[in-house]
């Protein structure tokens, strides 16, 4: 194939070229008829297919499909398998509508719960997210439907999202915002990734060579096309855009990208060969999109009973005071919230789907109780209304006080979270908490149930019992949900993003969302749970943390080597036991610490979890294995990741904040890194290496016995060695009276140097 494609590049003209750079309207890419090249059509995603019934943007008036949860719960779930065949369930409804591409999966990493898009990603932790991202993308392709990882990179807000510029170091970009996209390009292969439309230090991602080249392509072997987001390019730019990495423009700009291709080869300020590379880039994924088509169905029945199960290990319990819950069917239960009728399911913007079907929770819930008579509703807030409406909360309070129970669902209207704008603050509409508030002055077995697709303040926690976490769940999460209720599935959900008890608690708040057309990203590494752990913040919810029916527990951590170099891969096992009455599945969630570096690092890391099944009574053994980037941390002074010698403890948790296991093991580092000093280096560098430790020994042994130094040191050794520890190498010129030289200056930094 690549040898015609080649020999297809070399039959084609310069405008021909060019022209396939760009789309040919805002779904499909262009056509060239008189050589067999065909046009393929790519669609927007994530969570199922949004296929526009016109050639336009089609937001509101797409083809019926199944709508999965959103990313934000598919990551609740913490199981790799789930999405995987999530992906192929997707892909197998692109299959049926012709669609070559689908426009996702979306792994940026949650900076601040206010990003309006926030329920469109998966995690604020780049490992969870990576693993994730590639889990769906190997679903999906696995039945030769192409993905596109999005939105590379740092697109975390909304606001002034086509202008502002990202402002990030390179040690947080490598190992926060980047990872996870590192680990889906490395581990599934996406067939294209898209740039966002955000600068990134100054430069649009649609043109950053650092990024959509050196980075994604040499150092991550990225071997697909680069995809513009949609209207991302500057025309004039798109030369340069071509240049820096950037294969495909979409949508079609009618004709204005290739013509500035056109003359930019003509002129000589792109190369040809740059050219006819992307091309073979581009008719690579084409022509694989274009064979892959064939004729195929999907059953919409079997896709929503599967969306339900998918749903049911998405949703996380996150209270259960008393054990509330599981309720019994034979329960009086007010039903109270007009989510509870009209459910949110999915997000704002261009992942909006168009079910195939909807479950209702109200009616999920009367299939279930053993007498529907038993269950009283009430709307309790107005959807189209911010008001409080005293009549409604009078009949809330009204059916909770004759009830046994009330279950109230609540959370974010869609007007509060979407894509194109970014949430004010963290609070649900104040109808919905003084809701809460009033049905629970009157009857003190309250369970709320959010729908929502970010973190939310929750000034009445204290007031209820039992609350789900149900995010938005998809088409199908009114069954889900009314099944966890009562007990006929067991919640398995873990929080994938940390809730923090007050927005003023998130580290990116003082920052965000930047002013004019620049965010500071001034928090660096510590985003969420690395945030947290590090300024001892208690959260309203720990990130990996989620409650089941059942009980699990933890023994025999094992290692298989305490002392390993960081070429080695170091096995560790663990046994969980289910010691409740119900099945379950628990995560377990490994994490690494540095006990002692040198550089700034989180208290801990996720570096591996596992999703285990368990009937009651039964033991597992769960195994991780972790290599060197499970120890290191990217160093900015050798431009690579970098494992310091010593000890590193492996913790095994329920979540970050409930870790019930630890093992120390020592790694030894086999990289020669060793600090460049110059005549500004303290001197306690010098005595932290070996060959400075050495040489300024020799030195002060000198200076004792013939300068100030040397009475001082003898005099009061504790301020000397203190004021010694922090003195540029330059001062013992000065203070040595003539005894150190700017000559011996020199030779004792080329010798450190050497």
């Amino acid at each position: 194939m690549e040898r015609n494609i080649k020999e297809l590049v070399s039959k084609m003209t310069l405008e021909e070229k060019a022209s396939l750079c760009s789309g040919l309207d805002f779904w499909r890419t262009k056509p060239v008829e008189r050589l067999g090249i065909p046009l393929i059509m790519m669609t927007d995603g994530p969570h199922g297919l949004r296929k526009a019934k016109g050639e336009e943007v089609g937001i509101g008036d797409s083809v019926p499909a199944t709508c999965f949860p959103t990313a934000s719960a598919l990551a609740s779930s913490w199981n790799r398998e789930l999405l995987k065949k999530v992906g192929e369930a997707i892909a197998q409804e692109c299959l049926a509508e012709k669609v070559a591409i689908i426009l996702g999966p979306g792994a940026n990493i949650k900076r601040s719960p206010l990003c309006g898009r926030n329920f469109e990603y998966y995690s604020e932790d780049p490992y969870l997210s990576g693993e994730m991202a590639a889990s769906i993308i190997e679903g999906i392709q696995s039945k030769g439907i192409g993905t596109s990882l999005k939105h590379f990179v740092a697109n975390n807000q909304e606001h002034r999202r086509l202008s502002v510029s990202a402002e990030i170091d390179e040690r947080t970009l490598r190992e926060i915002y980047l990872a996870g996209f590192e680990i889906a390009v490395k581990k599934a292969k996406p067939w294209t990734v898209m740039a966002a439309y955000n600068k990134v230090n100054g430069t649009y991602c649609f043109k950053n060579k650092f990024l959509l080249t050196d980075i994604l392509r040499k150092e991550w072997g990225f071997e697909g096309i680069v995809v513009s987001d949609w209207g991302a390019v500057d025309v004039i730019e798109r030369a340069e855009a071509l240049k820096a990495g950037l294969d495909l423009e979409m949508p079609s700009s009618g004709g204005l990208g290739d013509k500035n291709i056109v003359e930019a080869v003509k002129n000589g300020d792109l190369p040809e060969e740059v050219l006819d590379e992307a091309v073979e880039r581009l008719l690579k994924i084409i022509f694989r999109g274009f064979e892959n088509q064939k004729d195929a169905t999907f059953d919409k029945d079997e896709h929503h009973k599967f969306a339900k199960e998918v749903a049911k290990e998405c949703v996380v319990l996150l209270k259960n005071e008393d054990d509330i819950l599981p309720l019994k069917t034979d329960s009086r239960i007010a039903v109270i919230g007009s989510f509870a009728k009209k459910a949110r399911y999915q997000g704002g913007g261009s992942s909006h789907i168009n079910p195939t079907k909807l479950d209702v929770p109200y009616d999920e819930i009367l299939k279930l109780v053993e007498d529907p008579s038993n269950v009283l509703y009430c709307d309790g807030y107005d959807l189209e209304s911010e008001e409080i409406k005293e009549e409604l909360i009078n009949e809330a309070k009204e059916i909770a006080r004759n009830s046994d129970v009330a279950v109230i669902f609540a959370g974010l209207p869609e007007n509060y979270e979407s894509e194109g704008f970014d949430r004010e603050n963290m609070c649900m509409p104040e109808s919905h908490n003084k809701l809460i508030e009033e049905v629970a002055k009157v009857q003190p077995n309250v369970v709320v149930v959010l729908f929502n697709g970010a973190p939310v303040e929750m000034p009445w926690i204290d007031r209820v019992k039992g609350l789900f976490e149900a995010y938005l769940g998809g088409q199908a999460v009114g069954g889900a949900v009314a099944e966890l209720l009562f007990g006929k599935a067991n919640p398995s959900g873990k929080l994938a993003e940390t809730f923090p008890k007050k927005l003023a608690h998130n580290p990116s708040h003082p920052y965000f969302p930047g002013e004019d057309d620049k965010v500071e990203y001034r928090e660096g590494i510590f985003v969420g749970y690395r945030y947290y752990d590090k300024k001892e913040i208690e959260p309203l919810f720990p990130f990996g943390f989620g409650l089941s029916y059942t009980k699990f527990e933890y023994s025999d951590l094992k290692v298989d080597k305490k002392q390993a170099k960081d070429t080695d891969t170091i096995t560790v096992s663990v046994k969980v036991k289910n010691v409740g009455n119900m099945a379950g599945k628990e995560v377990v969630q490994l994490y690494v610490r540095d006990v002692e570096s040198s550089v700034i690092r989180p208290e801990k890391e996720l570096k591996g979890f596992e999703k285990v099944e368990l009937k009651p009574g039964e033991e597992k053994t769960v195994t991780f294995v972790l290599d060197k980037r499970s120890f290191a941390y990217y160093n900015i002074d050798i431009k690579d990741w970098y494992v310091e010698s010593g000890d590193f403890e492996i913790l095994i948790g329920r979540s970050s904040r409930d870790i019930v296991l630890k093992e120390t093991v020592k790694i030894e580092s086999t990289q020669k890194f060793r600090k460049r000093f110059t005549r500004n280096t303290p001197l306690g560098d010098l005595m932290e290496d070996p060959v400075g430790s050495e040489i300024l020994s020799n030195l002060l042994e000198q200076f004792s016995k013939s300068s100030p130094m040397g009475a001082m040191s003898q005099t009061d050794p504790t301020f000397f060695m203190a004021l010694l520890k922090y003195m540029p190498l330059r001062h013992l010129v000065i203070f040595s009276r003539g005894l150190f030289t700017e000559e011996m200056l020199e030779d004792i930094l080329e010798k450190l140097n050497g």
